[in-house]
Order: C-alpha cells, then structure tokens, then sequence
C-alpha cells in the first residue's frame, strides 16, 4: 500500500526533534499543535540501541517505538501522514541520507550521530517549503552547533516551569497579624477560618510579632488555621522553623503528596524517614528510593559484584539517614534491633527507583530522594501509581541536577511544586537553613 504524499503548507512550521527530546517526553510529536514534526531516521537507531532497561530513558524509548507503531498502521511513514483522531498537524521519519550546502559532518566530524541529525535539519531547512523550520533538542551544546550553522534551535518547553527563581516555597512570613489571632491560635491549637485572607491553597504561615515568630498552617479542605508545633518525632527534633513546618506536613494524614525542596543540609531526607518511622504501624511498607545516575552516563552493569554491590553506593546517602536515626537510639537497644528487623522483613526497603517500577503502592509511605533529577512524565507515573491510604513524599535540590538535558525549570520536582500547589492533598515546604554544619553552610553560602 502506498500513502498519498501530503505537500507541507508555507504557512506552517516544520519541528525536527533529536532523540533527548523523546527520551523526556515520548509523547512531544503531539505538542506541537497543527505544525509538522520529523524525526531523522537516526534518532529511531538511537532508540532502538536505549530500549533495553529499567531506566526512564528506556521506559521512554519503547513507549516512542510503540507510539510510532500505532500511528503508523497500515501507512508508510517516510513521507507525511496526519496525526490520527483528527489531531492537526502531520508527522514523517525522515530517512534520506542527502546533504544541503552546509554539511555538518564536514565542519564538526562524522563521529556524531548528532551530525547526522544537523545535516538532516539543515538540508530540511534548505529543500522544504515552510515559514520556518526548528531543530528542537534538551541538549544545549547540540542547539549552540545548530545555531553556528545559520538554523533554528530551542529547547523542549513542555513540561518547563517559567522562572524557578519564583518557584513557590510553602511558606510566607507576615507581621501585621492581629495579637488575639496568635493568642487564639496558641490557646486553641486550632482557628475556623483565617485572620486574613489567605491564598486558595495549603500554606504555612511564620507570623512575627516583636521577638517571636508562630508558625501556622492554613488548611484550605478544612478552612483552619493550624498551630505548627515543635515535636520530638522518633527522637528527632526540628532544629528550625522550616523543619517544623516539614514535620507538620509530613504527619498530617490529610496530606498525601509532599515536596521538599532545599540545598544539601537542610534535613529533606532525615525528617522524611523520621516522619514514616514515626506512622510506621498505619502503612504496610516504607519505600526509601531515589533514581539511579550512573557516572559518565554509563549504565551501572559495567560495575563489578552483585546487584547489591552495584546499587549500594548509590543508596548510601538514604542509608546514612537510616544509620543517624539508629544513632539516637545508642541507649535503646531494642529499638535498634527493632529498625535492623524492619529492613530485614523489608518493613523499610530501600531500593532504586527502577526496581520499584511494576509494584503496587498501596497503603505504603514512599519516599523519593533526589527528585530533581527526574522528568516530569516519570513523576506523573510515579504518582500515578498511588493506592488507596497512601503518601509519597518527593525531595531535593533543582539547582543539584545530575541527569543529562534536565535543569532548573525542566526537571521533575520543579514542575510539580508548579502544578499541584493549589490541591488541598498537596503541600510543599522550601529549606533554606543548612543544619549540617557551619562548615557545610558556609559552601552553601559563598561558594
């Protein structure tokens, strides 16, 4: 069977994408609203050679494989097709191997399947009849040596939030605060309805009047204003007014979904595992996890021992925490033991992400680490995956990303703080007090 060849209108735009686009969001093709979207053949090889896995990216890649597979059907894709179910826009793989004027090749090396992506978008650029035509790719360097060869270049914006410097933090402190309200609220513990008129969300307050501070929570489901109290929490105790405020929302069993957002220091991790610890007997299991970036990029197979021995450095600053925690314990013995056989009967499993992928979250307290270096898909299926009775907890730092084509504003944490900021489940606390050390404060501060 044949396909009609469709001729591409001047009044649209062309978008070609590289593989780093897909391997963050399989789904980009139908972003692009009712403009045409190519795919140079090179990125399917590149595809192919990262379907084999349990890392996002390989997630990624088989479910582009399959997404192509399903559009394609009956048709031959090397020239245009419509998107299905009405969809605007029109999709092909391109596969010839021609180059335009400017070879990329020639100018920056063979070596590169990049290269060989340049020279299809610029030959594209050269031969097709649109009003303009964009090379869109998360890698920067790849855009810089598109822009260097006179074409269009940006970056993926789905999935970006606008400015992470406005990012929303959780907390807000005020001064102008009525003096009955604080004593009502410290009297009462809990307030119906506000002294002002706050924001549509769940949100913490540090309210100062002369020398002292009070830390509220607004509970948007109830319409209350909450007293954030100082506790001991499985004999752990908030060293700042940010802490206190994770703690209350870590154990509020109204929460479901919690962000913890801040630089390395500042107790994400420790509070959260004290938090689940301390509600250990109203979940079945406590997931610690957080996702695997191997060094260089490489994939953790190439180290040598076991499973266990490959995953173990990468877990060990959960295991840590775990290990601080048993610490406060040093004149409890059977509460010792008892955490020891908690991990042993996997009552506390700790584990890279990947290995979580297929199991059930249901009535667990799960908590990912290093969040920030997760896309936006895969935090949507992570949640996604949520079971009746349970929480999952996210931290980490957006400015401490190690996963390639991942930033600030693109990254998953990120995009989530956005997004579920006004849900009466969620609620998200920004740290910004280191309490490691001051030698740990001073790097945060002026290095």
């Amino acid at each position: 069977m044949t396909t009609k060849k469709i001729k591409p209108n001047s009044q649209k735009k062309l978008f070609v994408l590289d593989t780093s686009v897909l391997l963050y969001d399989h789904i980009a093709i139908h972003q692009f609203k009712e403009h045409d979207v190519a795919i140079p053949v090179q990125v399917l090889e590149e595809l192919d050679n990262l379907k084999n896995g349990n890392e996002n990216r390989n997630f990624e890649a088989r479910a582009f494989i399959k997404l192509i597979d399903r559009i394609s059907k009956d048709k031959l894709i090397n020239d245009w097709i419509p998107f299905p179910n009405g969809e605007p826009g029109r999709f092909k793989i391109v596969v010839h191997e021609k180059v335009g004027k400017i070879d990329a090749e020639t100018i920056l090396g063979s070596e590169k399947i990049d290269h060989k992506i340049l020279n299809t978008a610029l030959y594209l650029q050269q031969e097709a009849n649109y009003s303009k035509v964009t090379l869109v790719s998360k890698d920067t360097c790849l855009r810089i040596k598109a822009k260097a060869l006179g074409l269009l270049a940006e970056d993926y914006e789905t999935g970006k939030i606008k400015n992470a410097e406005d990012l929303y933090t959780g907390i807000t402190s005020l001064k102008d605060v009525d003096a009955e309200f604080i004593n009502e609220i410290k009297l009462e513990k809990i307030v119906p309805n506000a002294p002002i008129n706050w924001p549509q969300q769940n949100h913490f307050y540090f309210i100062k009047k002369n020398r002292s501070t009070t830390p509220v929570f607004y509970n948007l489901k109830k319409n209350e204003t909450e007293l954030v109290e100082k506790n001991k929490i499985f004999n752990i105790s908030p060293r700042n007014l940010e802490q206190q405020a994770a703690m209350h929302a870590l154990l509020n069993p109204a929460i479901k979904l919690v962000t913890l957002q801040g630089n390395a220091g500042t107790g994400k991790t420790l509070l959260a595992l004290a938090c689940a610890l301390e509600q250990r007997k109203n979940f079945r299991q406590i997931y610690v996890t957080r996702p695997i970036v191997p060094l260089s990029n490489q994939d953790i197979g190439y180290l040598p021992g076991d499973v266990k021995s490959k995953i173990d450095p990468y877990m060990s600053p959960i295991w840590d925490n775990l290990k601080f925690i048993k610490e406060q314990f040093s004149k409890d013995s059977d509460m010792s033991l008892k955490i020891d056989s908690w991990v042993s009967q996997e009552k506390i499993t700790i584990t890279p992400l990947a290995f979580i992928r297929g199991r059930t979250l249901g009535k667990i307290f799960f908590i990912v680490d290093e969040a920030q270096n997760l896309t936006p898909h895969e935090i949507k299926t992570i949640i996604s995956r949520a079971g009746e009775d349970t929480k999952i907890v996210f931290t980490g730092d957006i400015y401490q990303i190690d996963t390639p084509y991942l930033d600030a504003e693109s990254n998953g944490l990120s995009y989530l703080i956005e997004n579920a900021k006004s849900h009466p489940l969620y609620a998200h606390i920004t740290l910004h007090k280191g309490e490691r050390s001051e030698l740990a404060n001073l790097a945060n501060e002026l290095l």
